[in-house]
């Protein structure tokens, strides 16, 4: 049984924290830190952090417990690809301009830190209190693998979020970037940018993606420090995974399905530990097994989507950028209140 002192807590906390700052002081300098060379450099840095740490708590908790974190890494960190795409859709249909986009996507990392956190927390108590969650969270992932499949070609309607076109018609916006400024003044008056609802866009998606992510990861680990910590690390090297992969994206025409695979194959690796608890005669699917299963799901995955374009020079995955139109204005919806220009 894994058992992680505050002190452990604390320290890993700070470790977090530190690469978030990192991260943040990055995206704070010129354009430059978004180039394709300084974004391998980046990804690279924060996938060696990640198998560092495995390697440090496998040694220090066993190699179960290694095993456990290295697949809940896996599970995350492709579940943090197909977020990409939800991101490169927010970024395009809102013209978020490329100098802006890289302290856009930290802050979107904050949110969804702070998001997953939270959820963490409370899927750990349900779990520890009620053993039913195992079924309940095995049928939510069974049902978002079909939901994958079946919207599988479709971009997402980002303009159509609850929040962003709640936020468009109650809160005064200006109709242009001010820099990396959220909230200006305009004729007297306090206006936010369209930085703001485009970070309402981030974190709304972020919500989403938490509450097919943190089932996921808890079936293949119940212990939270390294549920948390998986997620932590496959979310810290998001903003230099996104501008390294890009323009790749709309390449990964099999994405889509594999994360349907292996959503699929963990619902049904929780469902049968429910069921094990209560029949033991059951059987259960074990780490290493699950370790292997993603591994050769992701690996599979890849090699088709890249090889399909010899096949098929015009595939393309469900929501490439390149399909998306990007305006910079504002157009105001039926019943939303005008946007005011600012001055020059």
């Amino acid at each position: 049984m894994l058992t992680v002192t505050l002190a452990g807590w604390a320290g890993t906390l700070a470790l977090v924290a530190g690469l978030f700052a990192l991260d943040l002081f990055v995206s704070a300098r010129s354009a430059t830190a978004s180039t394709f060379r300084a974004a391998l450099g980046w990804s690279g840095f924060y996938v060696l952090v990640a198998l560092l740490f495995g390697i440090v708590l496998a040694l220090s908790a066993g190699g179960d417990v290694g095993a456990q974190y290295f697949a809940g890494y896996l599970v995350e960190k492709s579940l943090s690809v197909d977020n990409l795409f939800v991101l490169a859709v927010v970024l395009a249909t809102f013209a978020v301009p490329r100098e802006l986009q890289s302290r856009a996507l930290v802050i979107g990392i904050a949110l969804a830190l702070l998001l997953r956190g939270a959820l963490i927390a409370a899927g750990a108590a349900l779990i520890a209190a009620f053993s039913i969650m195992f079924l309940l969270f095995g049928l939510a992932l069974l049902l978002t693998a079909v939901q994958l499949v079946r919207q599988r070609g479709k971009p997402p309607a980002v303009e159509s979020n609850a929040v962003v076109r709640l936020a468009r018609r109650v809160v005064p916006l200006s109709d242009s970037y001010q820099g990396a400024r959220i909230v200006v003044r305009a004729d007297e008056r306090r206006l936010f940018t369209p930085l703001f609802v485009v970070l309402l866009a981030i974190a709304t998606t972020d919500l989403l993606f938490a509450f097919d992510s943190i089932p996921a990861v808890f079936g293949v680990t119940q212990h939270p420090y390294v549920v948390f910590t998986a997620n932590a690390f496959a979310l810290l090297g998001m903003r230099a995974l996104y501008f390294l992969v890009v323009g790749l994206l709309d390449r990964l025409v099999y994405l889509s399905l594999g994360l349907a695979a292996i959503l699929a194959f963990i619902g049904v690796k929780l469902i049968l530990h429910f069921l094990h608890g209560e029949v033991h005669a059951v059987p259960e699917i074990s780490t290493g097994a699950s370790v292997a299963v993603i591994a050769l799901v992701l690996l599979i995955t890849t090699l088709a989507s890249l090889l399909r374009p010899r096949r098929d020079p015009s595939a393309r995955a469900q929501s490439a950028p390149s399909q998306i139109h990007a305006s910079p204005h504002w157009p105001d919806e039926p019943g939303a209140r005008s946007c005011v220009r600012q001055r020059a």
